[in-house]
């Protein structure tokens, strides 16, 4: 699955939260005093440097002759705001950690390093990356006003980095900690904090198709939890309390779904155009994970772009589906032939399907070849897997293995994360011929699934050329020329 990514609102480039202090190298209480003329000299030639590269490089050098300057707190701000007008990212982050030796209390300089903190973590999911993008964003916010800023302006660089540090607390909680709940929380809270009509751009925008993934990683928690409920009431026969209990827990996990299509389908509605192609088959296959079709899908649409959040009557409108065993026998007792089925809807039959169901539709498919459409999740010369459905995607796992008839040449092999298709859509296409299944239970971090083996794979990145007659023959008497199809 690829990731989203919008444009944030506080691009880091041009981030300038907290105005520089402004500086007077006389002896007046507050202001700073350098009392050797040498490096107020130097103080006063970097400062008026009007090009940020040239500044950058008087400031540098002014740090590096008087590291111990009591005006070092002044210029290593000047020196940030430099290095963003060069857009120079790494020194600007660099000096921002510069100043929290400083001033640990800096919020200009907590962002900073936190943007770039969190960025890393989200990447790497490094465990002390995250670990310190968390810290910074709790330092965030925690951090007291600093004496002589004014309530306003204090309000007005909260009001602009709060959100943000709950962003940070909630990639950590879903990329370091596996703890969908409290990422739920956090891009709640986040999202919140914003004016409505801000949260239809930039970082509230794809924190909002953040908080629909989100919700799709506490599915398959609040499921295991359904799971288990119900074995205990099983085991309790008659125990009102606890049948009681399991259709609670069989609701919420149910309910993740219906979440997860109402933040889809808001997001959806503000993406760019080239995005709005990528959300949306999230948004049917979620809605139908929960509905079990795309009916009221238009409606729901029209109400998450009126509104941030869901009503809390969304669920009493919208009904959820069968489960996923009567709609798997519904949807084969309706194709008159299943062959006809896309492969992820063929997928979800064995995965999920009753053995009965499941093995009349293996029994069509079984030595018929295919082809692959998906996301590469391993490939080598001689195996590709691939990821089909979009909860193979979203989890980075693969249901389909596909053994190569031939092995591939190395510089064809497909790259991880890329995207196999059709040759009519462009290609490159991955075939196979059905060979082995097998059905894997759902668990807290993954749906159930089924692990399908194809043999006799063949990569073709374009169609094969139209055969000719061998040169000097002629195509015998009577023979017509046909155009190639």
């Amino acid at each position: 699955m690829k990731k989203f990514v919008f444009a944030s609102v506080m691009a880091l480039a041009s981030l300038s939260l907290v105005p520089a202090t402004t500086l007077r190298a006389q002896d007046q209480p507050g202001t700073i005093q350098i009392k050797d003329p040498a490096e107020f000299n130097a103080y006063q030639m970097a400062t008026t440097q009007s090009d940020p590269k040239a500044k950058a490089a008087a400031l540098e050098d002014f740090l590096t002759k008087y590291p111990q300057s009591s005006a070092k707190a002044a210029v290593l701000d000047m020196l940030l705001g430099a290095y963003q007008q060069m857009g120079d990212t790494q020194k600007t982050v660099d000096t921002a950690k510069k100043i929290l030796q400083v001033d640990p209390n800096s919020l200009k300089a907590i962002y900073i390093a936190a943007f770039n903190e969190k960025n890393q973590c989200a990447k790497t999911s490094d465990q002390a990356t995250c670990d310190d993008a968390g810290a910074l964003a709790q330092k965030g916010l925690t951090v007291t006003k600093p004496a002589g800023i004014p309530d306003d302006q204090w309000k007005q660089q909260t009001d602009a980095t709060y959100p943000f540090f709950h962003s940070v607390l909630a990639v950590v909680a879903l990329v370091s900690k596996k703890d969908p709940k409290t990422a739920v929380d956090e891009y709640t809270t986040e999202l919140k904090m914003y004016a409505v009509p801000d949260t239809t751009k930039g970082q509230a925008l794809g924190d909002t198709l953040q908080l629909a993934l989100a919700y799709v990683k506490l599915q398959l928690l609040d499921a295991q939890a359904a799971r288990d409920a119900a074995d205990k009431a099983k085991a309790a026969a008659g125990d009102a309390t606890a049948a009681q209990a399991a259709k609670a827990a069989n609701d919420k996990a149910n309910g993740d779904y219906l979440n997860a299509a109402w933040f889809f389908a808001r997001a959806w509605s503000y993406a760019p155009a080239n995005y709005k192609s990528q959300i949306e088959p999230q948004l049917e296959y979620y809605f139908k994970k929960y509905h079990g079709d795309t009916t009221g899908l238009d409606g729901l649409k029209t109400q998450a772009a009126a509104s941030l959040f869901p009503p809390p009557t969304l669920a009493s409108t919208i009904t959820p589906a069968k489960t996923p065993q009567e709609q798997i026998h519904d949807l084969l007792a309706n194709t008159p032939d299943p062959n006809t089925l896309a492969l992820a809807d063929k997928e979800t039959v064995l995965s999920v399907g009753s053995k009965e169901d499941a093995d009349k539709l293996w029994a069509l498919l079984q030595g018929k070849d295919t082809p692959v459409p998906g996301t590469v999740i391993e490939a080598n010369a001689n195996q590709v897997k691939v990821a089909v459905t979009q909860d193979a995607k979203d989890a980075k796992t693969a249901d389909f293995i596909v053994n190569m008839k031939e092995p591939i040449a190395e510089k064809e092999i497909p790259a991880v994360g890329s995207e196999l298709k059709l040759l009519k859509d462009g290609g490159p296409e991955l075939d196979g011929t059905y060979d082995t299944y097998t059905q894997v239970p759902a668990s807290a971090t993954a749906a159930a699934s089924a692990q399908i083996v194809l043999k006799d794979g063949i990569l073709q990145s374009k169609k094969a050329p139209a055969r000719k007659p061998a040169a000097g023959r002629r195509p015998a008497a009577g023979a017509t020329h046909k155009r190639p199809q």
